[in-house]
């Protein structure tokens, strides 16, 4: 695939576009406390002038995800949006941690994985840290899990890590990368 085919291939049509941001605009109003000195004029003039970002919006919404504006990092001059859909975005599920973990799997291989998939995205996998400061928004994985970036040195021993909300708390846990759940899928974030 040539370069032009891959900026053609993330770009939305007209159409495409004035119905994202409709839903976006309608979920940024909803949603005030998750960025109440942000305004959204601003937020759109920005996604207007980065139309692969917009693109990466895309992909969030119709896996699931309901992105939405959740900080203003005023030193880089970004809005971070972050997949804030109730329960962890039902496209993005059954999948194991990274392709290593995939390719050592023996039997019943999921579909895919969750830093492919993220990567194809043109999104980040969430932090531990980006996780809980979402849940300090409002409360979210009460039936699911997400996964969550890992640090090497537990990756390197096969395990990836993954976070929900029970009994009022933030819980981060750990499974076999390789393992995938029904469950289980993860949630991204985008600076735009």
């Amino acid at each position: 695939m040539t370069k032009t085919n891959e900026i053609s291939n993330k770009e939305l049509s007209l159409e495409q576009r004035e119905e994202l941001f409709k839903v976006l605009k309608e979920r940024f109003e909803k949603n005030m406390h998750r960025h109440e000195d942000v305004e959204w004029a601003k937020v759109q003039a920005r996604l207007e002038a980065n139309l692969e970002k917009l693109w990466s919006l895309n992909e969030m919404e119709i896996t699931g995800g309901e992105p939405d504006v959740v900080e203003y990092d005023k030193d880089k001059d970004e809005y971070i949006f972050y997949d804030c859909s109730a329960e962890s975005p039902k496209g993005r599920r059954s999948a194991c941690y990274d392709r290593e973990a995939l390719e050592a799997r023996k039997k019943h291989k999921p579909e895919n994985n969750v830093i492919d998939m993220a990567a194809a995205m043109g999104i980040e996998l969430l932090t531990e840290e980006q996780y809980r400061a979402l849940q300090k928004l409002e409360n979210f994985d009460k039936k699911t899990s997400s996964w969550v970036q890992t640090p090497s040195d537990i990756r390197e021993r096969g395990g990836a890590l993954f976070c929900d909300w029970r009994y009022g708390h933030v819980f981060l846990y750990h499974n076999g990368a390789d393992s995938y759940y029904g469950a289980r899928g993860f949630r991204g974030s985008l600076r735009v």
